[in-house]
């Protein structure tokens, strides 16, 4: 690769917050018509560097130079001010806001006479920024009417109109489509061939070798290497970013299962799963797979009461089940933890305490109606040490906690409403390959328990690797059954598209 043109330069960067060394003497290169993956651990310093980056904090030491020259970058207009701007994980578009609006947000073409905003000129500058990243939707539309993957690019194009230079995105596509993710990929490639530098923060490790160039590595919040993707792969970039190697990353047990735990027969749910037949025991994991819209979600949401089946029946140890609404379901032992953790899995404004005990918050109180606070931390902190969960204290606010430890939380949540059926989607979406193998561990905890478990999850590599049995959905019909022994990613896939032979 030839040498390219570095428009953005860190060196030796500190940072320290009272009791934690954040950041220690770190570096990071962005290159004009490059892809660099920051890659970490959570915890690894990977945010708190591209604040620093953006201008929320200010580097304790260390030098930032933007086209060779030192600069000093103290609030958010600095850094936009030196061409760099930064896409959050969790976009920050105006949902009341018009596309044009949103796009110039902050940076509004105003008549120098009048003072007025000159609509005019913002929808027609809109039209080029959007056309830009291949985006054809109408620049008067309120965001809230499109799609998120649209919402992506609006916040690209807000990015262009900033006459930007460096783009940091932050995991752009937890929420987007297989579909989105490819026109997002697209969108990339444009940006390398127009040379702008693109800083790309991903757990998807598939994702860094599909679209990156070069690769930084943090650890313990220092600097660990830069390298090149094609002088990398798989197995040296996870020893890299975890200090060790993973022999195994999928910690399989086998365990004999014991008794039927829960069947469903004929379930069906208007349009989005008929005619469903299966069977999960305790010790067991039942694995789900299938391509988005095949309705593995609409499946677990069934079975768990929020969506209402229009036919079949549920049974838990042997007796038949009447599942109206979620408190039927928990009422009768079965708990789900959703696919979108942040939305549907906690409170995010809430404590560790608070989210842990908020399902089974009634069994706290005492005659008196009021909470004993006494018998709540005696449970919440025996699931803190019983699942590694890593937080300062109870009272941390569970926003502030890596993924990993905001799943770990989720399933203490529901351990001590004591279920005897715990349907977990995606357990290890946006977590870090270190966490992940800890969540693999637990759920082979519970298996020994005698937990009968359903796992929905995209990843084939985790469905092959921790199933006991696999079901394929296709189009919200169950395509096929696969033993452990059966599965590979070939079987799986075609019964996933419709082919069942």
């Amino acid at each position: 690769m030839n040498e390219k043109k570095t428009l953005m330069k860190m060196t030796g960067i500190s940072k320290s917050f009272p009791g934690v060394k954040a950041l220690e003497h770190v570096n990071l290169s962005a290159y004009a018509g490059e892809v660099m993956a920051l890659l970490g651990e959570n915890g690894a310093g990977k945010s708190t560097l591209m604040k620093i980056l953006s201008g929320v904090y200010t580097k304790d030491t260390g030098k930032i130079e933007i086209l060779g020259e030192e600069v000093a970058i103290n609030n958010i207009k600095e850094s936009e001010a030196l061409g760099i701007t930064i896409i959050h994980q969790e976009l920050s578009v105006i949902p009341n806001l018009t596309v044009a609006e949103n796009i110039f947000l902050g940076n509004e073409k105003v008549n120098k006479i009048t003072g007025i905003i000159n609509k005019k000129v913002e929808r027609e500058r809109a039209i080029l920024f959007l056309n830009q990243v291949g985006c054809k939707i109408d620049p008067d539309v309120l965001v809230s009417e499109i799609s998120i993957g649209d919402m992506q690019m609006v916040e690209i194009a807000k990015a262009l109109a900033k006459n930007t230079s460096v783009i940091i995105m932050d995991e752009p596509t937890t929420a987007l489509t297989d579909v989105e993710t490819q026109k997002l990929f697209e969108v990339i490639k444009s940006l390398k061939t127009r040379n702008f530098a693109v800083i790309y923060i991903s757990h998807r490790m598939e994702e860094i070798f599909k679209i990156c160039d070069r690769i930084t590595v943090l650890r313990d919040g220092k600097f660990v290497s830069e390298c090149e993707v094609k002088d990398i792969d798989y197995d040296k970039l996870i020893t890299m970013m975890v200090g060790r190697k993973i022999q195994d990353q999928f910690p399989y047990k086998k365990i004999e299962p014991g008794e039927t735990v829960l069947e469903v027969k004929n379930l069906s749910c208007d349009n989005r799963v008929q005619d469903i037949s299966f069977q999960v025991k305790a010790g067991e994991i039942l694995g789900v797979s299938g391509l988005m819209g095949s309705g593995r979600t609409e499946l677990a949401k069934t079975i768990f009461g929020e969506y209402k089946k229009s036919n079949g029946e549920i049974y838990v140890d042997g007796t038949e089940v009447k599942i109206n609404c979620i408190k039927d379901a928990i009422d009768n032992g079965i708990c789900y933890l959703p696919e979108d953790r942040k939305r549907e899995g906690m409170v995010l404004g809430l404590s560790v305490r608070e989210n842990m005990t908020l399902a089974n918050i009634k069994t706290y109180e005492n005659k008196f109606k009021s909470i004993d606070r006494k018998s709540e931390m005696k449970d919440v902190d025996e699931y803190i040490k019983k699942l590694s969960i890593k937080t300062p204290s109870t009272k941390q606010i569970i926003r502030n906690l890596s993924g990993g430890n905001q799943q770990k939380v989720i399933i203490a949540k529901w351990l001590l409403l004591a279920p005897k059926v715990l349907i977990i989607d995606e357990p290890t979406r946006g977590i870090d390959v270190g966490a992940k193998k800890e969540i693999y561990e637990l759920l082979n905890e519970l298996k020994a328990m005698g937990k009968a478990m359903i796992m929905i999850s995209s990843d084939l590599s985790e469905i092959l690797g921790i199933s006991d049995r696999i079901l394929v959905m296709h189009e919200g019909h169950l395509a096929g059954e696969l033993t452990r022994e059966n599965a590979n990613q070939e079987s799986i896939m075609k019964l996933a598209v419709g082919i069942n032979n």
